[in-house]
């Protein structure tokens, strides 16, 4: 496990083929995150890029990833550390509602019946930054 330092951007990529979830983190904070077309990804990741500099890319290790690191590294100068992305998805639903807790009638659903209203692929990539610095992260107000 490592620790980010308070200065350092650091994203999160979790790879798809039809969709990629980016989370951009400094500290202990989460400044941005979306879901994205994997065909605008990297784009996106290059435009997130020029407004917060950051030297490393964590990335699930399954799926696409190999095809998403060649893609990532011919279009930035960024190391890819490669995360244990098995069960990502299965905890970034359980995150999901520990960031944006059930409201109203929701509340009533069993916790293992509940389904996240809208894609996950971003806070996939915030799970893969907490099982890289080993610490949960909180999402900034500004995002």
């Amino acid at each position: 496990m490592t620790q980010i330092g308070r200065t350092k951007y650091l994203l999160g990529f979790d790879p798809g083929r039809d969709k990629c979830g980016l989370a951009l983190a400094l500290g202990q904070e989460v400044v941005r995150y979306a879901v994205v077309a994997s065909d605008r990804a990297i784009a996106r990741v290059q435009e997130w890029h020029q407004a917060y500099p950051f030297e490393q890319v964590i990335m699930g290790n399954q799926t696409t990833s190999r095809q998403w690191q060649q893609q990532l590294q011919a279009a930035l100068a960024v190391e890819i550390i490669p995360v244990d992305e098995r069960n990502s998805t299965l905890d970034a639903r359980d995150r999901y509602w520990q960031l944006f807790p059930p409201q109203g009638w929701q509340r009533l659903i069993p916790k293992g019946l509940r389904v996240p209203p809208r894609p996950i692929d971003d806070i996939v990539a915030i799970v893969l930054l907490e099982r890289y610095c080993g610490y949960p992260l909180l999402l900034s107000e500004r995002q």
